[in-house]
């Protein structure tokens, strides 16, 4: 998590406002690798 977030685990446990925008920030992450894999999808099956 340090490493990918730049937030430890201790202060992402304590901290609300860390958490959330650390989940933020997965969910947004999440979302652009559907859509790449949902475009690398259309491009092979055309």
């Amino acid at each position: 998590m340090q490493q990918a977030r730049g937030v430890n685990y201790k202060e992402y446990s304590q901290k609300l406002e860390k958490r959330l925008e650390v989940e933020k920030q997965r969910e947004q992450d999440y979302k652009e690798s559907r859509r790449m894999v949902a475009e690398v999808d259309r491009q092979i099956h055309r």
